[in-house]
């Protein structure tokens, strides 16, 4: 029998020390600096770009400097995998040195640009729990226990190893339960209690409390009917779990959506006071033009909406984390840091890309024999993409350029599977014109044209039409009927601010993209739809431009002059192995602003790899993509699949290793990969327990399951020991590799609780670890861990809890595949009744609702309940002598029905923050479940009962 310690939540696994804040001497400083800033100064230290002080020696600072996964929009750096490839190494010591690399070039780059700002915004730690989310690439894992390990190694790295000063001071995002682009300013996540602890907090909490974070950043939406830039969790939950100070940055132009989206507040004035009230101590709004927020907080300030004292709260903030950068310190600490696209960050780059690689099924075709001839083939055969939150590429490695470097020229052929077009009208062929030979300059050493002196220009000629000698295009369908048509020298039709359609984009990209159109049926043809402006392509006597939304569009013929599957299935029927290389552009259909609609792929890319099967059956898959996909069908038909992230400048080089076999893959799927989108709940459910979510909760069959990936190798585990600390568990197994090759393993450890009286998760992960083995080594591999970790919110104590009962650690190569159990018995907390006599009931901590959301309870505090639909409390102890009466805490106007034919009429009240109390007669003895019935438009706060014998 163990015994828990008492209840708490649950810490990291390997508790790390607590890091000083700053020297002595800066805090001293930052007490002088805030003693003798003007109010005026003071204030406009409150917007992102906050201008210096020459009298007092403080220089301007901006916060803000993206660096995901590589310093992001400054210029060329070092590009390693997309956050979520990262999550797929399961391995923390390669993300901490990851991202140490990353903060040196954030150092070696500030050095020559002052505009690169030491406040990284980066990790972004919101769970992957649906993978429809647009940004699925920026995120770690579904499950909070690896989010928040790999996220603490990320922060670390980032802070970097000097005794007091931080060599970047990084900003989690997005404070809170944020996991949809559609209407993501507006929309509202019902989260319950049990989910916001077990859950949601858990992934920001643990690197907080690691000691390695410099703030958090709220996200756009809302949480329970209240924006998280006003949330009280900035100071009820985050700002508890640390001794240092946190700054809180606002996310660009969130503090204004508090009015002009939300409508939360009805001035500016109020909204800006009540979102630094709450905790947010940086404004990231109007871009460099502060004026408009500090305007706010002056008359915010005049009207007594906010005090001095939470101005300069805020402000010491700021400075606290600029002296904990070293800017007060007497010389700068990290004067020698200047390491950038040096040999060891390429190379780090590149075994990131190869640990990073998921073999998702293989039935021998891999790995590849040296003599192999390849058809590679396939949209991203000969593509190396970035994202919205990468730097620009310094070097390229293409799955093309890595397998003719590994298997030569002579072996490898390609064919990209484009279908291959003309456009027609009544004017004749479009024709793209020459790019002026000046634009060679513009190209890299690779021949490749540079986006960023290409894209957008309006130097270069318009398309125009020729009777006789159109342009042969390369069209692509990502999906959704949203394509790219691309000239034959690489560049990509693209739509600049005069509205005129030129040849100027190496790649889409942008924040409104570009490059990407629709064809729509009309007439006899089809009208071409610029998705960026929204309008129809229209031949004019200048060129070819974009007509207004509401004008009329020139009529097209496609004349098809190759089909992307026929190109790709003679390429194929003349190798030994196919490989197809699917997937997504990080520019279109999923990203910031834009959730995807389906898990399956294109059908463009769809009809590719079925056409190369059909070709020849020794056809692998390789998806290079920034989400999961639902590919049932080619699991069924093709010997081998695998998957990665898009891999940054690396990549192609790293799938070539890894199909060859110079590296045994041993990425793990950071998240459960459905087989349909039939699996998948509504995008804007966050309830991960009512629902059935993440593999913690899923109980249907996944296509692939969280934890997923093959090795090259075969490994065995044996020899399970557990032993008890002081309030910890620590499991011991022998993990032996029984392959021929050296090659990595990941154990993974899972708990199972058996038998408990509230819904817990089929399993949930509690440790991992990455080790690397030869053939026939074996490794002891511990995983201490902490009893907490074993527990849940308990709503009916409002406090985590570890109950009395049965629990197995299960630990295997995912959450499907395990090798060993063993079985634990707990004395914690016994299951017992919920206390409703003494505490009454918050309507927000239900067991299981149906048909009713969470709403903010006031503006400032609170939840409340509200719905067409009905509540269920477990177990409620009405006492042996019972209850006679019932009050509810209510607004808004509706019924509110208890069981026993108790119906309760609430008036319609001033508002939905004007409560009022109700009082009905109820009768209701011993434990018992209580079911609560809500009709209108009525929001319940709370109930409380009467006992017998006591007066309402």
């Amino acid at each position: 029998m163990l015994r828990t310690s008492p209840p708490r939540d649950p810490h990291v696994t390997e508790r790390l020390p607590f890091i000083p804040g700053v020297a002595a001497a800066d805090d001293k400083r930052v007490d002088d600096l805030l003693a003798r800033l003007t109010l005026d100064e003071r204030i406009a230290l409150l917007h992102q770009f906050t201008p210096g002080v020459e009298r007092l020696g403080l220089a301007a600072f901006r916060t803000g400097q993206e660096a995901l996964h590589g310093v992001a929009w400054m210029g060329p750096a070092t590009v390693f995998p997309q956050a979520v490839g990262l999550g797929a190494t399961w391995n923390e010591d390669l993300v901490r040195r990851v991202a140490d690399a990353v903060s040196a070039e954030v150092r070696a780059m500030r050095a020559r640009d002052d505009r690169v700002g030491l406040n990284v915004w980066a990790p972004t730690v919101n769970l992957l729990r649906h993978p429809l989310w647009g940004r699925n690439e920026e995120g770690y894992s579904e499950d909070p226990c690896l989010t928040a390990a790999i996220a603490t190694a990320y922060t670390r790295g980032l802070r970097g190893d000097h005794p007091t000063y931080w060599r970047t001071a990084p900003v989690l995002k997005h404070w809170l339960a944020h996991n949809n682009e559609t209407d993501r300013d507006t929309t509202s996540s019902s989260v319950r209690p049990r989910v916001l602890h077990e859950y949601d907090l858990k992934a920001f909490r643990r690197p907080v409390e690691a000691g390695a974070v410099a703030g958090v950043m709220p996200a756009y939406n809302l949480v329970n009917g209240r924006p998280n830039h006003v949330s009280p969790y900035l100071r009820e939950q985050l700002r508890t779990w640390t001794e240092q100070e946190l700054l809180v940055c606002s996310d660009a132009g969130a503090p204004s959506n508090l009015v002009d989206s939300e409508h939360y507040f009805a001035t500016h004035e109020e909204a800006t006071a009540a979102a630094l009230v709450a905790g947010v101590d940086s404004f990231t709004d109007h871009g460099t033009e502060s004026s408009t927020i500090t305007g706010r907080v002056r008359r915010a300030l005049d009207q007594g909406l906010l005090s001095e004292t939470d101005i300069d709260t805020a402000v010491r903030r700021q400075l606290d984390v600029r002296a904990r950068l070293g800017e007060f310190a007497e010389t700068d600490p990290f004067e020698d840091v200047r390491d950038f696209d040096t040999e060891a960050h390429r190379d780090l780059a590149a075994e990131a890309a190869e640990q990073a690689v998921v073999l998702l099924k293989n039935d021998g075709l891999l790995p590849l024999a040296d003599d192999t001839r390849i058809a590679l083939v396939g949209l991203l055969a000969d593509a190396c993409k970035t994202d919205w939150y990468s730097g620009t590429l310094l070097h390229r490695s293409t799955p093309l350029d890595g397998l003719r470097e590994r298997f030569g020229t002579d072996r490898v052929s390609y064919a990209e599977g484009v279908d291959r077009i003309r456009l027609r009208c009544a004017a004749g062929l479009l024709r793209v014109p020459d790019a002026p030979a000046a634009d060679d300059a513009a190209r890299g050493a690779e021949g490749a044209l540079d986006p960023a002196l290409l894209a957008g220009r309006t130097d270069l000629p318009p398309l125009t039409t020729d009777p006789g000698h159109g342009t042969e295009l390369a069209l692509v369908d990502w999906g959704n009927g949203v394509l790219t048509l691309r000239a034959p020298d690489g560049r990509y039709l693209s739509v600049a601010d005069d509205g005129y359609v030129r040849a100027s984009a190496d790649e889409p990209g942008g924040w409104v993209v570009q490059e990407t159109f629709t064809l729509e049926p009309h007439q006899d043809g089809h009208l071409l739809k610029h998705t960026g402006r929204g309008g129809y392509v229209s031949v004019a006597a200048d060129g070819v431009k974009v007509a207004a939304p509401d004008e009329n569009g020139t009529v097209f013929d496609v004349e098809f002059v190759e089909r992307g599957e026929d190109a790709v299935a003679r390429a194929a029927a003349d190798a030994d192995v196919v490989i197809v290389v699917a997937g997504n552009d990080p520019h279109i259909n999923g990203r910031e602003t834009e959730d995807r609609t389906t898990l399956h792929l294109p059908p463009h890319q769809d009809r590719l790899w079925r056409a190369a099967r059909a070709a020849n059956p020794n056809t692998a898959l390789a998806l290079v993509s920034a989400y999961p996909y639902a590919v049932p069908d080619a699991h069924a038909e093709l010997p081998a699949l695998l998957w990665t992230a898009h891999g940054g400048q690396a990549a192609g080089r790293a799938l070539a290793r890894v199909l060859a076999g110079d590296v045994s893959p041993a990425g793990r799927l950071p998240q459960t990969w459905y087989a349909a989108d039939a699996d998948l709940p509504d995008l804007l459910d966050y309830d991960v327990v009512g629902s059935r979510q993440t593999y913690l909760y899923f109980e249907g069959t996944p296509l692939y399951p969280f934890g997923h990936g093959l090795s090259y190798a075969s490994f065995g585990y044996a020899d399970p020991s557990l032993r008890q600390g002081a309030g910890t568990l620590e499991l011991s197994v022998t993990v032996t590799n029984t392959g021929d090759r050296t090659a990595d393993e990941v154990p993974q450890l899972y708990v199972r609780p058996l038998g408990m009286p509230v819904p817990r998760p089929r399993r949930q992960l509690l440790a991992h670890r990455r080790i690397t083995l030869a053939a026939g080594a074996s490794e002891r591999v511990t995983f201490t861990v902490p009893v907490a970790d074993l527990g849940h919110w308990d709503v009916a104590r409002g406090r985590w809890s570890v109950t009395t009962g049965s629990y197995e650690l299960l630990v295997g190569a995912s959450c499907e595949d395990i090798r060993l159990t063993t079985a634990l018995t707990v004395e914690g907390d016994a299951p017992a009744a919920r206390p409703v006599l003494a505490d009454g009931l918050d309507a927000a901590a239900y067991d299981e609702q149906s048909g009713t959301e969470i709403v903010d309870r006031t503006k400032t505090h609170g939840d409340a309940v509200t719905g067409a639909g009905e509540l269920l409390y477990r177990a409620c102890d009405f006492g042996g002598d019972g209850v006679t009466g019932v009050r509810v805490e209510a607004a808004g106007e509706g019924t509110v029905e208890l069981a026993d034919g108790c119906r309760i009429e609430v008036p319609a009240t001033d508002g939905p923050y004007d409560y009022v109390t109700v009082d009905a007669d109820f009768t209701a003895t011993g434990v018992r479940d209580l079911r609560v019935r809500l009709g209108g438009g009525v929001r319940i706060a709370r109930l409380t009962f009467v006992p017998r014998g006591v007066d309402a």
